[in-house]
């Protein structure tokens, strides 16, 4: 990608600025859960229409596609989580969001996509306003649901093959705690796979004075919980990766009495099916050998849910993107350390047959995260997606956001120096 070709279409982005950030701070004031995003929608779409985009709504639900067409060249899509999460917001901002859900829970855009959602029509507008540097279709794609795992296959379910077509390349980005203004890739398994699984174990209920008459669910589970902390140290290879975490365990309503069953909510993440398959299968083991030895009655049960697929980013697709990074960039473009997070957006283009690419955005205020490094207190003192008091400062970071997309979308569309599709690896 001829940067110069980028630096034409972005000499308009101070023009998109101001109308992008009121975007950004009515989006973040006014969150919505995952399969309720219905305002975020309909002003979705309604800015698509302004840029004169195809535009299809109620895709897998809520979900808004828009279509650009200009002459021969790949079909390319970009996509944007819409959805915000079930979280009180703490941050202070004046545009802090005070919404509630339909249930009353507080709701809000800790994850950051809001910044998503706004770059990315940033980037259409851009790209709309200057069809003379590139020839092809570029696809938005604004998803809901990612943080329930399915609003990815809801779109592909619903409508979005035959409004696409055959995508030659998909991509995707996210806003991340590293400094404001960095642009990070890195080809092959980027972000993991994760599965949570929800285990119930049954006893035999007592008076607490009477454990003899009792199969002790609490017990069982505690037990459980001991043994599951040796299936990463001792089922996983040391060059693999893979995290098991115990997060809820419910059992039981009073002191004295010693209930007839507990459930357990855990969480797996790993880097490749093969590790995948092996520390699913030591829960389920470990689980039915626990229960055996403490005499249970019933046989466990075992519930999958919020299951995310791997993220690997091609290699072709990638140094594509990685070449135009640096070449525009310079040195804010770097190297994207794996992340343990989960996403739903290569759902999209598996389905489609399609290689794809996903790269993170810093959102943290230079000075304040470089403070933090210095004092080697990243960790304590950054605060991470999903946290209540998580921020990203609204520049650089939308300016950067929507830059990556314009810059990695022309990688394929500048007439003059698209690559061919790329093979799939």
């Amino acid at each position: 990608m001829d940067s110069d070709t980028a630096t034409a279409v972005l000499t308009t982005l101070d023009s998109v600025r101001p109308w992008q950030e009121d975007f950004y701070r009515d989006l973040h004031a006014h969150p919505e859960l995952s399969h309720q995003e219905r305002r975020t929608a309909a002003n979705v779409a309604a800015r698509l229409r302004e840029t004169g985009c195809e535009v299809h709504e109620s895709v897998g639900g809520t979900g808004v596609v828009g279509i650009l067409r200009h002459g021969d060249g790949p079909t390319v899509m970009l996509r944007a989580d819409m959805d915000a999460l079930p979280v009180r917001e703490q941050t202070g901002l004046p545009y802090a969001s005070t919404q509630t859900a339909e249930d009353g829970t507080a709701v809000m855009h800790a994850c950051g996509h809001d910044v998503h959602v706004t770059c990315l029509l940033g980037a259409m507008t851009l790209m709309a306003q200057a069809p003379e540097t590139w020839s092809g279709t570029l696809v938005a794609v604004f998803q809901p649901a990612e943080e329930t795992a399915d609003g990815a296959r809801g779109m592909v379910e619903d409508r979005l093959a035959a409004l696409v077509g055959t995508a030659d390349v998909a991509m995707a980005q996210h806003v991340l705690p590293f400094t404001a203004g960095a642009v990070m890739t890195r080809s092959g398994p980027t972000l993991s796979a994760a599965d949570s699984m929800k285990i119930t174990v049954h006893g035999r209920g007592a008076h607490g004075s009477m454990p003899q008459a009792a199969v002790d669910p609490v017990v069982l589970a505690a037990m459980i919980v001991v043994r599951l902390q040796t299936v990463v140290a001792r089922e996983v290879a040391p060059g693999d990766t893979a995290v098991l975490t115990v997060g809820s365990i419910q059992a039981g309503t009073k002191s004295n009495v010693i209930p007839d069953h507990a459930v357990l909510q855990l969480n797996v993440r790993t880097y490749d099916e093969n590790t995948r398959t092996t520390v699913l299968g030591a829960i389920e083991r470990i689980v039915r050998a626990e229960c055996k030895a403490s005499g249970s009655p019933r046989d466990p049960e075992f519930e999958l849910f919020d299951r995310y697929p791997l993220t690997d980013n091609d290699a072709g697709v990638t140094d594509c993107v990685v070449a135009a990074f640096a070449d525009f960039f310079g040195d804010r473009a770097g190297h994207l350390p794996q992340q343990s997070a989960s996403e739903d957006f290569s759902d999209i283009p598996a389905a489609f047959g399609t290689p794809y690419t996903y790269w993170g955005i810093g959102g943290i205020d230079p000075a304040t995260y470089q403070a933090a490094e210095q004092a080697g207190r990243v960790a304590q003192d950054i605060p991470v997606n999903h946290a209540a008091n998580f921020a990203p400062v609204l520049q650089p970071t939308l300016d950067t956001g929507t830059q990556a997309l314009v810059v990695a979308a022309l990688a394929w569309l500048n007439h003059d120096l698209a690559p061919s599709a790329p093979e799939h690896r």
